[in-house]
Formats: structure tokens, C-alpha cells, sequence
């Protein structure tokens, strides 16, 4: 009975969580601090939502994650260059990033919460934008030198990819990291109740 009703609270959580990521993600599609793309804020309820529900739950909300990014237009720009390829780059960062929080939670937590979540919030961010870069590479160079025109950057190559995903990986993981005492908090909130 305690076993059925762990689940389904895991659950439930995991639905308010999808929930968090999709209205997050909306309101950071109105933000562009650095390039054509906005800011990943939901890149928090995916830590949260991967250490308080496990890997499943975290690769889950990366995937949610990644198909707003493509239905709020936050990926149009690459659309023009290759469609699978924006379409693959996209999901599997946000399952990755997701699935990598979880996993590295799960790995650290029974040494100290605290390290558990901040290794989580830094991971996350850092995944979602090696992945980012690695379709870049993959799907994306033989059109940098567009790609840069049409932002009218004055690069060429990987720089042009460099360019684009730093400002934002900067900002994701400083935010991230500053947030994730408030995680660890909710955890041991979560964890009380349960």
C-alpha cells in the first residue's frame, strides 16, 4: 500500500512538474538575452522534478522541455537549415539534460543532499548545451556560415554555434546553481510529507 501510494505521488508530481516546464518555458520563450534563443528556465523543475521523482520523471520533463522549445518556436531559426536535425537536436538535449540530472542525483544524494542537487542544477544545464553543440557539429555546419549571415554574426564554423550557446549556458547554470538551495529545501519539505 505505502509502495502504491509513493507512485502515486511520484506521479502527480511528475505531472505538475510537466506542468512548471511547459508554462516555464513559454514565458522564457519571451526572453532572448543572448541570440536568437531564449533562456531554458525550465531547465529548474527538471532538477527538481529529477531528484524528486528519479530519472524516468527527469528524462520525461527534458523531453516535454524540448517539444515546447520546438512548438513555441524557440528552434525556427535551424528549421530552415534541417528540419530532423533541429527536430532530433532538440528532443535529445532536453531527454539528456533531464535524464543526466536524475542520474546524477540519484548517485550523490545518499552522501549529501545539498551536493546531490547542486551536481544535478550544474550537470543539467552543462548536458543540454554539449548536446546542443554536438548536433551543431553534426547537422548544422555545412550551414554556419548562413547561419551566421542571417544573424549577422561575424564568425564562421563552430564559433558561430559557441557564440550562440554560451551566453545562455552562462546564464542557466549561474541561475540553476543559485536556485538550488531553494530545491534542496522543497526536497526535505517533499521528503517530510512523504
Amino acid at each position: 500500500m505505502q509502495t502504491t501510494k509513493l507512485q502515486t505521488q511520484k506521479l502527480v508530481l511528475g505531472a505538475i512538474m510537466t506542468a512548471l516546464v511547459i508554462i516555464l518555458q513559454l514565458i522564457g520563450s519571451f526572453t532572448t538575452f543572448f541570440g536568437p534563443f531564449s533562456t531554458a528556465v525550465a531547465l529548474i523543475p527538471i532538477v527538481l522534478g529529477a531528484a524528486m521523482c528519479g530519472t524516468a520523471i527527469g528524462a520525461w520533463l527534458g523531453f516535454v522541455f524540448g517539444v515546447v522549445v520546438i512548438a513555441s518556436g524557440g528552434a525556427a531559426l535551424f528549421f530552415a537549415f534541417d528540419i530532423p536535425g533541429t527536430i532530433i537536436t532538440v528532443l535529445l538535449k532536453g531527454t539528456l539534460c533531464g535524464l543526466a540530472a536524475g542520474l546524477v542525483h540519484k548517485a550523490l544524494k545518499k552522501i549529501n543532499e545539498y551536493l546531490a542537487v547542486l551536481a544535478a542544477a550544474i550537470v543539467c544545464p552543462l548536458v543540454n548545451t554539449g548536446v546542443f553543440l554536438l548536433g551543431c557539429y553534426i547537422f548544422f555546419m555545412d550551414s554556419a556560415t548562413q547561419i551566421a549571415q542571417t544573424l549577422s554574426l561575424p564568425l564562421s564554423g563552430m564559433a558561430v554555434f559557441w557564440a550562440l550557446a554560451m551566453g545562455n549556458f552562462a546564464l542557466e547554470i549561474i541561475s540553476n546553481a543559485v536556485l538550488s538551495p531553494v530545491i534542496t529545501r522543497v526536497l526535505r519539505i517533499f521528503k517530510k510529507e512523504v
